[in-house]
């Protein structure tokens, strides 16, 4: 699934907010997702998934 299906299917499933504000929101939760996992931070989403972002060195 993109970000677009994912954002397109949430504002299907639902009828309060517009497709800008959830689009947003997404976009807002996947930074903030992407730079706790820049800086070594696990993230928790409890019932659904534990992320963890390893780097690998080569040498």
């Amino acid at each position: 699934m993109t970000k677009s299906e994912l954002i397109e299917r949430i504002v299907t499933h639902q009828g309060l907010l517009s497709s800008k504000d959830v689009e947003l929101a997404i976009k807002t939760m996947l930074e903030q997702m992407s730079q706790c996992l820049a800086t070594g931070d696990r993230i928790e989403i409890r019932g659904l998934a534990a992320s963890l972002c390893i780097t690998v060195r080569r040498g």
